[in-house]
């Protein structure tokens, strides 16, 4: 049976088991169960990068960062293919891919798209190639936020990856992003506010004191739960002006509202049915 008609509930029962066990995350991720998205594939990558970079439109020579990039540190070459002269890819741990096969995988498809691809002649080592694209892969979240040097960064972007900040740390975590931000820059993220147990609101159903406990929050199926309205005052809140890009609605609440946590009961069905949204931000 497919892992993806697997119940919300068996799912979590399974993941803070298997995470407790000393195996390496790749397992995880080559059966289908632990996955930080799919940056691993060319087309997807330069997809999602072109779609972030095209909402910002940073000028010529620009300097980014990219939070979370997951499995591949690939959007160091696409950057460097659209112009960029520096990169930062900045996630909570090593989840990137070491092989190196799959970055010159990577340089055949930006090749193919007639942009410039890094030289990968005699390099050995993903540290090499990073190197080759002037980028810095930082693997401390918030801690690695805080090494950056104030206004040196023109373009931030984020893919569905905001959601899994931890609660506790994101209002400081946007303050860095407005600290690191030049006055010019932009930032364009993707946030998907469903479960990441199957696409509805069952990460709603628990208190407070059980979701941001560290035994839920290090079992691979967290997501800070902040929504939308509280999400958009918080990077108000850090210095960024917010443009709504585009916005995705269930039609009607996809887990019963009897079922959620109190903490959640208050909030309205407009709220609650907002899925996934995009913003451009600017510092004010």
């Amino acid at each position: 049976m497919s892992i993806s008609f697997i119940p919300w509930w068996a799912k979590i029962t399974a993941k803070v088991v298997l995470s407790r066990l000393p195996i390496e995350y790749k397992f995880w991720k080559d059966i289908g169960l632990f996955s930080h998205g799919y940056m691993e594939q060319p087309n997807y990558a330069y997809g999602v990068f072109k779609k972030h970079f095209d909402r910002a439109k940073p000028k010529a020579g620009f300097v980014s960062l990219e939070i979370g990039p997951g499995d591949s540190l690939f959007s160091a070459m696409i950057s460097l293919a659209f112009g960029g002269s520096k990169s930062y890819l900045v996630d909570a741990k090593a989840f990137a891919n070491k092989n190196i096969l799959p970055y010159h995988a990577m340089a055949e498809y930006l090749e193919q798209k007639t942009l410039t691809a890094p030289n990968f002649d005699g390099l050995q080592s993903l540290e090499e190639i990073l190197d080759s694209c002037h980028a810095e892969y930082m693997i401390f979240g918030l801690s690695s936020l805080k090494l950056i040097p104030d206004k040196s960064i023109d373009f931030i972007w984020s893919h569905a990856v905001l959601e899994h900040i931890r609660c506790s740390e994101f209002s400081e975590t946007m303050k860095e992003l407005r600290r690191i931000i030049r006055d010019d820059g932009v930032c364009s993220h993707g946030v998907d506010l469903r479960d990441h147990l199957g696409g509805h609101l069952n990460n709603l159903r628990f208190s407070e004191r059980i979701w941001e406990g560290d035994f839920m929050a290090n079992s691979g199926f967290y997501t800070n739960r902040i929504q939308y309205s509280q999400m958009v005052n918080i990077f108000k809140k850090a210095g960024f002006n917010v443009e709504l890009i585009e916005m995705d609605r269930w039609n009607s609440l996809p887990t019963a509202r009897s079922k959620l946590s109190h903490e959640f009961t208050h909030l309205s069905d407009e709220e609650l049915c907002i899925s996934t949204f995009s913003v451009v931000l600017k510092p004010v």
